[in-house]
């Protein structure tokens, strides 16, 4: 190898180790989300520490960490990522609707319908607050209340699935055998093999 071979060769090291030393913020966006692709949710999570370290509000980098740190069951890290960029900036959506996730897993009902309520302020019907809601009414049996809230979204959404098997539910813990045997016979026609559907209406003599 030639001397100006051997220049180029030993500049391009010295610039890759300058560069894997100091990487642009671009780099460690591209490296966190490498990272979550293959499941190494703290690692990824760990990323970002040097753009936080040099722009402590940065809005996106506190959303990012709350979702890394939900996928990591760090609820409690990840309601405070989430809070922290609510405070950046109060009207975020994002931020209320991600917020939503850590709570509901540790089934802290009341904080998430709220949250879920704020969001429908803003955006009457955003299709994740109504659903994260129906799981905070179902889960603390607020059957009438449910009812009335998925039979409205279910007009809204009348392709989904989802808000089909909480109005169905409702109406079978209601006891309206009638109503919760057609619209599980509607969730059939969208997942025709869903379990629930399935069991009820075997259950209730279809």
């Amino acid at each position: 190898m030639n001397w100006w071979l051997r220049s180029c060769s030993v500049s391009m090291l010295l610039a890759n180790s300058a560069f894997a030393a100091n990487p642009t913020n671009a780099e460690l966006w591209s490296e966190s989300y490498h990272l979550e692709a293959t499941g190494q949710y703290q690692a990824a999570a760990k990323a970002l520490g040097p753009i936080l370290e040099k722009f402590p509000r940065h809005e996106f980098a506190h959303l990012r960490i709350g979702w890394l740190n939900y996928l990591q069951g760090n609820h409690n890290a990840s309601v405070d990522e989430y809070k922290a960029a609510m405070n950046m900036n109060p009207k975020s959506l994002d931020a209320r609707l991600g917020v939503i996730l850590p709570l509901l897993a540790q089934q802290r009902w009341r904080e998430a319908a709220l949250y879920s309520r704020q969001v429908l302020e803003f955006d009457p019907w955003n299709y994740y607050a109504h659903i994260r809601l129906m799981i905070c009414e179902d889960a603390e049996s607020q059957w009438e209340a449910l009812e009335k809230h998925a039979s409205e979204a279910a007009m809204r959404y009348p392709a989904d699935a989802t808000m089909q098997v909480y109005l169905a539910r409702a109406y079978a813990r209601l006891n309206k055998d009638t109503q919760a045997r057609v619209i599980y016979e509607q969730v059939l026609e969208r997942i025709p093999r869903h379990l629930e559907a399935v069991q009820y209406l075997q259950k209730s003599g279809r």
